[in-house]
């Protein structure tokens, strides 16, 4: 347990995440060693998860845009009928806030309050324009949260302090449990009025691009599983938003991945995989290994995807588990 003035940060969820976090960190190096990449792959990946992640960020505070509307929107510049103002302003604000969290990256700066503010800004414009940019300035309660964020005065020194410990990293944590902590303790602190949500899952990010780990884009059809996974953080309990963090970053990093020339990874829904005959577990099984992240396995819309090697590894190492005791 890691206690600095009002940071709690309880450990414990580490022993069950050494194969996952070992596993990420093992495909963010087969992307180093394949460096440069295909140009144009990059290109077209970058662009594709640059839509998703405005459709899913933006849809879980309540945009009714689809994927398909999201796209017209940014790349075709077209308005989408019977969708509110507000909503069109919320899809192009975030694709700018992206745009500026890609400069800061190119620019190898670390994450700042000023950059919070500034990404926040972006997500803001021309919606909430007196609040863009600006720490609240007053107590606030959030619907369906199981606590009350800290009194507005506090909140400056809060986010500076929270700030600090990220880059500092007393607790050398790798920096997929950086950017979960900071997720959770930045929607404790809830420092805006609005935007919070859409702010933080552009900040987090700063932590993983900075590290070279493409973005954990949160999907959508989690948001249940989402805010459940924060309400237990708040409990001291950060292993259902750990699990759910390295399922978004798993599902970008497959992504690059597959595009390298010389991948032969051959990911397949559960369903079609769990039909083979040299696959010895069910659907039901496989499906389970996969949300509890002990096989390697992403999610596309409700559907979730693996390999036969994934299984295969899997049997191996509970193998080698029961020759050690």
């Amino acid at each position: 347990m890691y206690i600095c003035g009002v940071w709690n940060v309880d450990l414990s969820y580490r022993t069950e995440f050494d194969s996952i976090f070992n596993r990420l960190i093992d495909k963010k190096e087969v992307l180093n060693n394949a460096r440069p990449l295909p140009k144009i792959a990059v290109q077209k990946i970058k662009e594709a998860l640059s839509v998703e992640w405005t459709y899913n960020s933006n849809s879980i505070e309540g945009n009714t845009m689809t994927l398909q509307e999201t796209y017209v929107v940014l790349n075709d510049g077209m308005t989408v009928k019977g969708k509110s103002l507000k909503e069109h302003f919320e899809i192009n604000n975030h694709h700018k806030a992206l745009n500026f969290l890609y400069q800061i990256v190119d620019k190898k700066q670390h994450l700042t309050s000023r950059a919070i503010l500034d990404l926040h800004s972006f997500v803001l414009n021309n919606i909430e324009d007196l609040y863009a940019g600006r720490l609240r300035n007053s107590g606030v309660r959030i619907q369906g949260a199981n606590f009350v964020p800290p009194n507005a005065r506090k909140v400056s020194q809060l986010l500076d302090e929270l700030v600090e410990f990220i880059n500092s990293n007393p607790l050398k944590l790798n920096s997929i449990e950086l950017a979960t902590i900071f997720h959770h303790k930045f929607v404790w602190i809830h420092p805006f009025f609005d935007g919070n949500g859409r702010t933080v899952r552009l900040a987090m990010n700063l932590i993983l691009l900075n590290e070279g780990f493409p973005p954990a884009i949160i999907l959508r059809n989690d948001r249940k599983k989402y805010y459940t996974a924060l309400n237990l953080a708040n409990k001291g309990n950060y292993s259902k938003l750990m699990l759910l963090m390295c399922q978004a970053l798993e599902r970008s990093l497959n992504i690059y991945i597959n595009a390298l020339p010389n991948s032969n990874d051959d990911y397949k829904e559960i369903s079609s995989i769990a039909q083979e005959p040299s696959v010895p577990y069910g659907q039901e099984y496989i499906s389970l290994l996969a949300r509890q992240g002990k096989i390697d396995a992403y999610k596309e819309g409700r559907n979730w995807l693996t390999t036969k090697k994934s299984i295969q590894d899997y049997i191996n190492q509970r193998k080698r588990k029961r020759l050690l005791y």
